[in-house]
């Protein structure tokens, strides 16, 4: 299921005009299953099944059709695709979606070997996860790009502020007067902006410019966010598993009880003689079997 969170991350929103209803939309279709995202700017729902689902919600919603779930995704996605991309939709194809209490159901009518063939998207409301990672993030994300950008051409109109003072300063004139402008100046540039400009470039509306305009910039900050998840994955994993193995290897060797190395060869006990212990009634008789052995040397 990992393949299909990151192929979803990594898909452009489309802007999607079913009946009454303004919805941004993104899917990602495999063999193995599909994940979809919905959103009216207001609410976000989510559905990601696998083939055990499809193959049984095929059978309730079909029952006249036999094939297998690789066969249903893959005429799911034909029908997807022309619909997401903002291209014609064949006219075989219907779309139509409900909300049902907290869900959002999108509904399928389509033709499948000369069938009647139907679906239904089931979509429950997103998780706060799912939203910031693939809204609230990625908008952030986005901010902070334009904002570079911003800094980057004002830094540019500086530099041909700079360059054009110089061809002033060496005699060179316009043959043309109205091509000729003021230095740029960036704070009085963003006052005029917020208070001209600002008003018109924030209506977000039912999210279709934003679908329309800056989709390429958002699939690139999603597939950095996740390169940055797998480098970060790639150098911590490595870490954890050696810090664990080694905190349960340590765990275990100071809560092991010791026990003998059945594996070394056993040694033969020696056995010992026995001792005679010495009390004082039979030091006396000790010292005199001494002195008699130390006479029979000397003499």
């Amino acid at each position: 299921m990992e393949e299909l969170e990151q192929g979803l991350l990594m898909q452009p929103w489309a802007w999607l005009q079913l009946a009454e209803n303004s919805l941004l939309a993104k899917a990602y279709i495999t063999k193995q299953g599909y994940a979809l995202l919905v959103s009216d700017l207001q609410q976000v729902w989510h559905e990601q099944v696998d083939t055990s689902v499809i193959s049984q919600r095929a059978k309730e919603l079909n029952k006249r059709l036999t094939a297998p779930p690789a066969a249903f995704l893959c005429h799911l996605d034909d029908l997807l695709c022309p619909l997401l991309k903002d291209t014609a939709c064949p006219g075989k194809a219907t779309f139509s979606c409900d909300r049902v209490a907290e869900a959002l159901i999108l509904r399928v009518r389509s033709e499948l070997s000369g069938l009647p063939f139907y679906w239904n998207f089931h979509c429950i409301l997103a998780s706060p996860s799912l939203v910031s990672q693939h809204l609230i993030r990625p908008l952030m994300g986005m901010s902070l790009a334009l904002q570079c950008q911003v800094r980057d051409l004002a830094t540019l109109l500086h530099m041909k502020d700079l360059e054009i003072q110089d061809y002033q300063e060496s005699g060179a004139t316009l043959s043309r007067d109205r091509l000729k402008t003021e230095p740029f100046e960036e704070n009085s540039f963003l006052g005029q902006f917020m208070v001209e400009k600002l008003p018109e470039a924030c209506s977000v509306g039912d999210g279709k410019r934003f679908v329309t305009n800056l989709q390429s910039l958002y699939m690139a900050v999603t597939r950095q966010e996740i390169q940055v998840g797998q480098k970060l994955r790639g150098t911590e994993d490595p870490q954890t598993s050696s810090s664990a193995s080694s905190q349960g290897t340590d765990s275990q060797l100071l809560n092991q009880p010791e026990e003998p190395d059945s594996s070394a060869p056993s040694l033969p006990v020696p056995e010992k003689e026995p001792t005679v212990t010495s009390g004082p009634t039979q030091r006396p008789q000790l010292l005199k079997v001494k002195r008699k052995k130390l006479r029979g040397l000397f003499s």
